[in-house]
C-alpha cells in the first residue's frame, strides 16, 4: 500500500513513518514538501504520491496555542484538513485522521464512547472536531481519537518532565486532570493495523489504563531513575493555563475490542520501553 503521511517530522508523524515503513511504501510529507494550509501544495504533494492512504497527523496540537490565535488554530487545523481531505477525494484515496480526547466535554465520570457527542468547549478541540466532520465526508475514513502522547523523536509532556528534573528542578503538573497516555509507536502500531483490517469509522486508542498527569510525571521519574518528588502535582485551576484542559477525558476502546484488534498494552509498560528507548539515544 502506498502511504503519504502529513506532518512527517512531527511527534505522532515520525512514529507513524517509523512502523508504516515496516509494511507499506510510506511518502513523508513535510511543511516544507506539503503546506496543509496551501491547498495547490497539498493537491500537487498527492498527485506526485498516488497514495491508497493519507494519515493525517499534521495540526497544532497545543491547546494554549490554539487558544492564543484561533484564527491560526483554524487555518491549520479545519483548513488545512479540508485542503488534505479535497486532495484525498480527487486522488480516491482513504484517510487516517488523528484527532483527539479534546472534542469531548471533560464532564463525564465514566469512559467516553466513541458514540457520545463531540462537546468541545475551547479552541483547540472546536477545531479539531470541526476537522472530524470534514473527515466523515470521505466515502473511506478512519478518526484516531488519542489521548496525551509521548514518544521518540519530538519534545512531549513526559521528555519535558524527565529534562527538569534531571537538572534539579521541580517540574509541576496537574493533580486532577484524569487521562489516557499513548506512546506513538504504540499507537501507530495499533492505527497500522486497523486501516489493513478494520472497518472504517471512530476509533478511541490508548493504551490501557489511566491516571492523572502528576502520576504520570512520578511513575515517568522513578523508571529514569530520577526524584519523584521533584514532580509537584497541582490541581489544574492553580496552574494559570490560557486555555483550560478537561479534568476527565478517559475514552474506552469500544471499537478497537468489536473490531478484534489487541488493544494497547498497559500505559505503565509503555512508558518503561519509551524511558529505556530514549536512555539509548
Amino acid at each position: 500500500m502506498r502511504v503519504a503521511i502529513t506532518g512527517a517530522t512531527g511527534l505522532f508523524g515520525q512514529a507513524l513513518v517509523e512502523v508504516f515503513s515496516t509494511r507499506h511504501d510510506v511518502y513523508p510529507l513535510t511543511r516544507a514538501e506539503a503546506d496543509i494550509t496551501n491547498a495547490e501544495e497539498v493537491r500537487r504533494a498527492l498527485a506526485r504520491v498516488k497514495p491508497d492512504l493519507v494519515v493525517h497527523p499534521a495540526a497544532i496540537p497545543e491547546p494554549d496555542v490554539c487558544e492564543a490565535d484561533p484564527e491560526k488554530a483554524f487555518r491549520v487545523n479545519v483548513e488545512g484538513t479540508r485542503h488534505v481531505v479535497g486532495a484525498a477525494r480527487e486522488r480516491g484515496s482513504a484517510l487516517a485522521q488523528i484527532s483527539t480526547d479534546g472534542v469531548y466535554d471533560g464532564e463525564k465520570q465514566s469512559p467516553y464512547l466513541e458514540s457520545d457527542p463531540a462537546d468541545p468547549r475551547w479552541v483547540y478541540g472546536k477545531t479539531k472536531a470541526q476537522a472530524d466532520q470534514i473527515v466523515q465526508t470521505l466515502p473511506r475514513y478512519w478518526i484516531f481519537r488519542v489521548p496525551v502522547l509521548y514518544g521518540p523523536g519530538k519534545t512531549n509532556f513526559v521528555e519535558k518532565g524527565l529534562r527538569k528534573l534531571a537538572a534539579g528542578e521541580e517540574y509541576v503538573a496537574a493533580s486532577d486532570q484524569i487521562c489516557g497516555s499513548l506512546y506513538t509507536l504504540d499507537g501507530a502500531r495499533t492505527i497500522m493495523e486497523v486501516v489493513e483490517k478494520a472497518t472504517c469509522g471512530i476509533y478511541h486508542l490508548a493504551n490501557q489504563g489511566a491516571c492523572n498527569r502528576a502520576e504520570l510525571a512520578r511513575l515517568a521519574a522513578e523508571i529514569a531513575g530520577l526524584d519523584p518528588s521533584l514532580v509537584v502535582g497541582k490541581p489544574l485551576d492553580q496552574m494559570a493555563r490560557l486555555a483550560p484542559r478537561l479534568k476527565y477525558s478517559v475514552m474506552e476502546m469500544a471499537a478497537l475490542k468489536r473490531a478484534g484488534i489487541t488493544l494497547p498494552r498497559a500505559w505503565q509498560e509503555a512508558l518503561a520501553e519509551y524511558i529505556r528507548r530514549r536512555l539509548r539515544w
